[in-house]
């Protein structure tokens, strides 16, 4: 894996070290949610630059975290072959994607088995992380190319141009003409569902009437978590089934419907706090259980969700709640696409379709259903009523279906 450079020298990454120089910082300012630390411990300001036009453009905390963490990735990578980040070239952006794609993750030993609900482990960065990687990165040094603050050259280049189309399935839909020149292949990944028995295993193990409201509401909304946690007291209706959301990317204000057995265990844990926590229409609806009761965040919900997997021995996120939520309505053959996609917040239709595609496990069950069903003896075929030729029967209804 030993190749040169643009300046002659060989780059070994087979024996490169990659240290976990470096870090991602939360600092609880909303002005400036996360930044990325350098080896002495300073604030990369390349990065914070970027970071704030991300956030001029309306991107929230969440996404600015997850460009933060693929460009420390990246930053990592120059620090560690000692190339300034304002001089790099299209070899280090090769030989960054090609690293991560072969060396593995650094320091983070595999589990010895997967969970159910979770994706096998792997010692290597998944095909998504090093394409989202790749994008940010582009997408990073695009915004200093325009400010004059980077390199001339976008080290990160759009793929090579060819005849558009030139392959295309003609009952498919039309891709993007182009995207980033290092970025893998992605295969498209089909949403899981959290099976109706283990869902009820998880919910038998939560421990408090708020897990349960939360739960409750998640699977029946189909509400991010970050969604459902930033609800305020006014914002749930029980009596017109309602609890009012702020939807993640496009900040719309948005009533969603929910199950009744949800408001009831909202009822429950209501009145569990009745007195203990303010209770005016601005105030989060969500609390922690001990004292001082802070609004509830998103890791401790995360955590809380954790200790009910680690029970029954699964590994499903909260993420998973709304892709159960969604399925579920998907499924009603009386509620309308449309309608769910409105329910989700999708702003396409195709998003929504994602849930109409069967699932393995729903394959694998018709499947040995049908194999069971060959497998049965098969009835005699009955008798054709006096007058009647069987032959003529058969051409009418298929053989033996009269």
């Amino acid at each position: 894996m030993a190749e040169r450079d643009d300046d002659g020298a060989i780059r070994d990454l087979r024996s490169l070290v990659v240290p976990a120089a470096g870090g991602l910082v939360e600092t609880g300012d909303p002005w400036e949610p996360y930044y990325i630390s350098d080896p002495a411990g300073g604030r990369v300001g390349p990065v914070s630059e970027f970071l704030r036009d991300l956030q001029a453009a309306g991107r929230p905390a969440t996404t600015q975290r997850s460009y933060s963490l693929a460009l420390l990735r990246w930053f990592r990578f120059t620090w560690a072959i000692e190339v300034p980040w304002s001089q790099a070239t299209r070899a280090e952006a090769r030989d960054f994607c090609r690293w991560l794609q072969l060396a593995g993750k650094p320091g983070r030993p595999t589990a010895a088995r997967a969970l159910p609900g979770k994706r096998p482990p792997s010692a290597r960065f998944a095909p998504s992380t090093v394409a989202h990687c790749e994008t940010v990165c582009r997408s990073f040094y695009a915004y200093h190319l325009d400010a004059g603050t980077g390199p001339i050259v976008n080290p990160f280049p759009l793929a090579r141009p060819g005849r558009a189309h030139a392959h295309h399935n003609p009952m498919g839909p039309f891709p993007k003409q182009r995207s980033g020149l290092f970025r893998p292949r992605v295969s498209q990944r089909i949403p899981r569902q959290i099976p109706d028995a283990v869902f009820n295993e998880l919910f038998a193990g939560l421990g408090s009437n708020r897990d349960r409201a939360l739960v409750a509401f998640w699977v029946s909304t189909g509400a991010r978590a970050s969604e459902l946690l930033g609800v305020v007291r006014s914002g749930a209706d029980p009596g017109q089934q309602l609890i009012t959301v702020t939807r993640k990317g496009s900040q719309a204000v948005q009533p969603l419907p929910a199950s009744p057995d949800a408001f009831v265990w909202l009822r429950l844990y209501q009145q569990e706090t009745h007195g203990l926590v303010p209770a005016g229409p601005d105030d989060p609806l969500w609390r922690t259980l001990r004292r001082p009761f802070r609004p509830l965040a998103y890791n401790a919900a995360r955590m809380m969700f954790d200790r009910a997997n680690a029970a029954v021995g699964a590994g499903w996120t909260l993420h998973s709640l709304r892709h159960s939520a969604a399925y579920r309505m998907a499924r009603d053959p009386d509620m309308p696409i449309t309608d769910v996609q409105w329910v989700l917040g999708h702003a396409s239709l195709t998003s929504t379709q994602a849930y109409v595609v069967p699932t393995a496990e729903d394959v694998i069950e018709a499947t040995l259903a049908h194999h069971r069903r060959q497998s049965e003896p098969r009835p005699a075929a009955p008798e054709p009523a006096p007058g009647y030729r069987p032959e003529s029967l058969d051409a009418l209804f298929g053989k033996g279906r009269w």
